[in-house]
């Protein structure tokens, strides 16, 4: 298809429904854009919706995210298609076509009002939860978290009792017969024959927000991680921290339940070493927030950050680590961990790092947090191969000094931690920067597809 300057298309399409994603939707339907949000898991909201609280003003992160989602799912001028993925990706600026597959949910969301019989009644309770980063469970039947959006079930297939009955059957084999959803739903939503569904639509540009796997602590294997279970990363924490998390916010160790009195947090995990030679650029800060919230938490727990430097380098980041030493106690320490071992009697963990004198020392404590660093998602690096942009060395998309928000594809825009590690703030400005850039490509078309304000009657209530 040879470009055609004078047809753009008043739409465009934003991938990944985290903070980036979400800012860049809201500003674009604010501005007269049509826009389309695909996720590719059943609720918007990304990692931020996981975390307890945000550095360096320890406000709630869900208290800030919770509207957006909310505002989102509302506004008239955004359709939202989570548990849905990019096929490919066909034309030029300004009007692309885009295949879209929209995984059944086996749940119909046109009757479903979100009640929570089903993952309240359902049997299959013991499947790990993502959003938990495996320290809870979740049912077969689920929603990711109480505030998710759209507040809405998928049904696992993978652990469903039901779907696991079927397959059963054309073995030739016997299994329970569950359907205690199907039964118990009073709008009677529950729908096994839904299946997968191709959409095809037009975009004029295309966001790219696809987001940030965390670092596979299990490759670290000096540091036990999956081998001893008081080792957990910093999100797991986070969620041990979060009161809506698998402990209701209580600070305990994995193991027994038992509050920790000694924790260490080590630095620079997946980050600045010989197969990640970039820094992560969050988990200095978020250490020493969730040092300070573990001290809230537990006022006489002794805290270790074991770190190489430190890199607080944001508005108020530096008072915020000196309030950390000063304020709460928390101890720095500069060393390079060198490994992990557990105490088979207690649980406890022996961490031996060299000192930046080059001594070697040994110290027990009850609980390790790994800061694992940010890497490319997966799913974003196959989304690339999909759209046709490049790729940096390090797997994150490639982008120019001077046009940090363009891809090797003209229309194509990217923000968020998909570009470079970054924290929240940041993402929210570059989510907003890549809306401006798709915004000024599509002036022309603006304002074609948008659903116009509808407003009340008026009335004369002056004699009432």
């Amino acid at each position: 298809m040879a470009p055609d300057g004078n047809h753009k298309v008043g739409a465009a399409l934003v991938i990944g429904g985290g903070i980036a994603g979400i800012q860049a939707a809201l500003d674009l339907a604010e501005s007269g854009i049509k826009v389309y949000l695909v996720e590719k898991s059943s609720a918007i909201g990304g990692k931020m919706a996981q975390l307890d609280k945000t550095f360096p003003t320890n406000d709630c992160a869900m208290c800030i995210i919770s509207p957006k989602l909310v505002e989102l799912s509302q506004h008239p001028n955004i359709e939202l298609r989570t548990y849905a993925e990019v096929l490919s990706v066909k034309g030029f600026v300004g009007n692309f076509e885009v295949e879209i597959l929209q995984k059944a949910r086996k749940v119909n969301h046109l009757t479903c009002t979100g009640c929570g019989t089903c993952w309240q009644k359902c049997p299959e309770k013991n499947v790990p939860s993502e959003f938990d980063v495996g320290m809870g469970r979740r049912t077969a039947i689920y929603i990711p978290f109480p505030q998710a959006v759209p507040n809405r079930p998928v049904i696992d297939t993978a652990n469903c009792r039901y779907v696991r009955h079927l397959a059963a059957k054309e073995r030739g084999e016997k299994l329970m017969e569950c359907r205690v959803c199907e039964k118990l739903c009073p709008t009677k939503s529950i729908d096994w024959e839904q299946k997968d569904e191709i959409i095809v639509d037009r975009f004029g540009a295309v966001i790219v927000a696809a987001g940030y796997d965390v670092y596979d602590a299990r490759l670290s294997e000096e540091f036990g991680h999956g081998r001893y279970p008081n080792v957990i990363t910093s999100l797991q924490f986070e969620r041990v921290l979060s009161a809506s998390g698998p402990s209701q916010g209580h600070v305990q160790r994995p193991s027994d339940g038992q509050e920790p009195r000694r924790i260490a947090f080590l630095q620079c995990i997946g980050s600045r070493d010989q197969k990640h030679d970039y820094c992560s650029a969050v988990c200095c800060m978020y250490a020493t927030k969730e040092a300070i919230l573990a001290k809230e938490h537990l006022p006489g727990v002794d805290c270790q950050v074991y770190m190489v430097d430190m890199r607080a380098f944001g508005k108020n980041f530096d008072a915020y680590f000196e309030r950390a030493k000063r304020e709460y106690g928390v101890n720095y320490v500069r060393c390079r961990p060198s490994s992990l071992k557990e105490v088979p009697s207690t649980r406890n963990l022996l961490l031996r790092y060299q000192t930046e004198e080059g001594e070697l020392k040994e110290e027990e404590f009850d609980l390790v947090v790994l800061s694992v660093g940010m890497e490319p998602a997966q799913s974003a690096r196959e989304l690339a191969r999909t759209l046709g942009i490049e790729l940096d060395s390090n797997g994150f998309c490639a982008v120019s000094e001077f046009t940090p928000l363009q891809t090797s594809v003209p229309g194509i825009y990217v923000c968020g931690p998909f570009a470079e590690p970054m924290d929240i703030p940041d993402s929210v400005v570059q989510g907003s920067g890549a809306a401006a850039n798709a915004l000024a490509l599509l002036a022309p078309a603006r304002g074609t597809l948008v659903k116009p304000k509808e407003y009340p009657p008026e009335m004369d209530v002056s004699g009432q």
